[in-house]
């Protein structure tokens, strides 16, 4: 009893967001169930994006219907390399990276070799609703396959790491770069086993890291150290971050972003109910940091000013103490 009194007493004073206070406070408080399906629809949230001049993955084509499934072949025939998504999915369920293909045979990130007809048979779970939220019937997007940063070589497996961003009010809260592992199957998914790195709001410098909530300091997979990398465009990502209110009307959300190494920062999708396991990685609690944003006029404040505030405010207690 002592044990759990005194693991309960260090959630509190380092001020830790649980999952329910995180529900009742914040999203349900600050995010208006009408507009979930902008956040919820990837095509949707590509759409809205474009049209405030942010950057993201090309679309090639949308297939959502059953009989353009059987042309599937036809419809690819122009592309080499391409990612499949459903519209609607959730953790990266149903995502499958295909590097190189000769109109025949498609090589997954992973090396496996999928035919036509395996192909197909990938877009019709996808139709059918097998990956997204709720069950739904869906919509597969083919879009362009990032080609991460150098930065990320050494430490990534066979995936595109991402960077999510917590925004409250439109300012950046709490960042961590997600990285793909042998464990996650090359997704950036920390469900799946892939190491989220914390990020010094102030700096873009990468903190502490965690695995399947444990702490590590090296990536499984490639040995190389995960702490004290400079993640390029740090500003503009906290830029397109900020930015995510504006886009959306929602107070508390996620935004995943990627960084191209020709095409630069792209954003992803935006996540109205981001996990927390971030605050692991960063060895520090949100509340702290969202109780402050509450006190503010936010509504006065620019992009620039927000994002200014967040880098001020919110340094990681690791970077000031000088640990890599």
């Amino acid at each position: 009893m002592t044990m759990l009194f005194n693991q309960f007493r260090w959630l509190h004073d380092n001020g830790i967001l649980g999952i329910n206070h995180r529900n009742t406070e914040f999203t349900l408080r600050y995010n208006s169930r009408r507009l979930y399906p902008l956040v919820d629809d990837k095509l949707r949230t590509k759409e809205i994006a474009q049209r405030h001049g942010l950057k993201v993955p090309e679309l090639y084509a949308v297939v959502s219907e059953t009989h353009q499934i059987r042309n599937i072949e036809n419809i690819l025939k122009n592309h080499k390399d391409f990612v499949i998504k459903p519209a609607r999915g959730s953790g990266g369920n149903g995502i499958c990276v295909i590097v190189a293909s000769n109109g025949t045979l498609y090589r997954k990130a992973g090396g496996e070799l999928l035919d036509a007809e395996a192909l197909r048979f990938h877009f019709s779970n996808i139709l059918s609703g097998m990956f997204s939220l709720g069950g739904q019937n869906d919509r597969a997007m083919i879009e362009y396959r990032v080609r991460f940063d150098p930065v990320f070589e050494h430490i990534s497996y066979q995936g595109v790491p991402d960077i999510r961003i917590i925004v409250f009010n439109g300012i950046p809260v709490m960042a961590m770069v997600r990285l793909p592992t042998r464990d996650s199957g090359g997704r950036a998914n920390l469900h799946q086993g892939a190491v989220g790195a914390g990020v010094d709001l102030a700096t873009g410098r990468t903190l502490t890291a965690v695995m399947k909530n444990r702490l590590i300091s090296i990536h499984p997979d490639t040995g190389s150290d995960i702490s004290g990398i400079i993640i390029p465009y740090w500003d503009q990502l906290l830029r397109q971050a900020a930015a995510a209110k504006e886009l959306t009307g929602l107070g508390y959300l996620g935004v995943d972003m990627v960084i191209d190494r020709n095409l630069g920062p792209l954003v992803l999708e935006l996540n109205a109910r981001p996990g927390l396991s971030i605050q692991i990685a960063n060895q520090s609690g949100l509340l702290p940091r969202l109780k402050a944003i509450e006190k503010l006029e936010t509504d006065e404040m620019t992009i620039e000013s927000r994002v200014a505030f967040a880098k001020t405010h919110f340094p990681s207690s690791i970077s000031r103490n000088g640990a890599n």
